[in-house]
């Protein structure tokens, strides 16, 4: 849906950026050394299995990782300015999130109207009927048909769709430069996520909005995102322009994930799925975390960390972090 919109700074540029949780067993290392970048205007995906890191590293975006849980280093850039050094507080309402569940984003003892206009009271100083009216017309933005009515019903009364509808205007009543969507429309069934897709897109082209869109879903990766990162075991494993990604894919983990979308094989053919499960990274890494369950890893994978590597060539922004396309240790017959 969305291209890349050529030159400028980065709205958002994360930087080795690590986030830990010291528990009394462990140090899990949940998001460890990602670096992308994010324009005005664009929309980039972050895809990957559960436990990948992603949930994380949208927590960490915002400030909002919980104790025993801690953004240990690297850096997050917006506008500018580093969020790690110089807080979150002074930016809060520039960046929004946007949760999986809308059922559990809206308190159920409160309108919906009531929930807007908390956020425009705390950042946005508006009160009485400015706040109601500005309530009425961010439903109507995000389409919710009969928004003079609806401002005034509780969570209950609006269908999956409308609910997070709902949500996503909350999050707009900041007039955010970033918005967050953290698996948006995984509750919701496949007509009513293709609704919720297409606002987003309208949103990104109207209002300006940079959207960082998380998921586990490559067909959602392939409908809303113009450039995607491959998350796995908190690493970004590849990284590329979503055509390029879903054409020439590099990395492994990106081609299992391909396989494992349902039509991608005819209706007689058994759809591959990824055996094994994601590991908790509690160490620094010294291998690669996917070989365990990697269908071309060779010996060097166990030993070897891979770093990303532009497998693009022609200027193009592609890169993966796998040892096939390290001309030190993989040969001919590994590829």
């Amino acid at each position: 849906m969305s291209d890349r919109p050529d030159g400028g700074q980065p709205l958002l540029a994360v930087r080795d950026l690590r986030t830990v949780f010291h528990t009394e067993r462990e140090t899990i290392r949940a998001v460890d050394g990602i670096s992308f970048d994010i324009r005005r205007g664009e929309t980039v995906g972050l895809v990957g299995e559960s436990g990948s890191g992603k949930s994380v590293t949208a927590r960490s975006l915002l400030g909002l990782v919980d104790p025993p849980g801690v953004v240990e280093g690297g850096e997050i850039r917006f506008k500018g300015e580093d969020l790690t050094d110089v807080g979150w507080d002074d930016h809060r309402g520039e960046i929004s999130i946007v949760f999986q569940d809308p059922s559990n984003s809206l308190n159920p003892v409160y309108t919906v109207g009531n929930q807007i206009r908390e956020a425009l009271k705390i950042h946005r100083g508006l009160r009485g009927e400015a706040a109601v009216e500005r309530a009425v017309d961010l439903l109507e933005t995000v389409g919710i048909p009969d928004p003079k009515r609806r401002v005034d019903e509780y969570p209950h009364q609006l269908s999956g769709g409308m609910q997070q509808r709902a949500v996503i205007a909350t999050a707009l009543a900041c007039d955010p430069d970033l918005l967050v969507c953290d698996e948006p429309t995984t509750a919701l069934d496949v007509t009513i996520q293709a609704q919720i897709l297409d606002l987003l897109d309208d949103l990104r082209t109207e209002e300006g909005l940079a959207v960082l869109f998380i998921t586990h879903d490559m067909g959602v990766i392939e409908d809303a995102t113009g450039r995607v990162n491959v998350m796995y075991a908190g690493e970004i494993v590849e990284r590329a322009p979503t055509t390029t990604l879903f054409e020439d894919p590099k990395h492994p983990y990106t081609r299992a994930l391909l396989e494992s979308i349902p039509g991608s094989v005819s209706v007689d053919e058994r759809l591959p799925t990824i055996e094994g499960e994601v590991p908790t990274p509690s160490e620094p890494p010294s291998d690669c975390r996917f070989a365990p369950r990697c269908p071309a890893a060779f010996e060097d994978c166990s030993a070897v960390h891979p770093e990303l590597t532009d497998v693009g060539g022609h200027g193009r922004d592609h890169a993966a972090a796998c040892l096939l396309h390290d001309d030190d240790f993989a040969t001919e017959d590994d590829r």
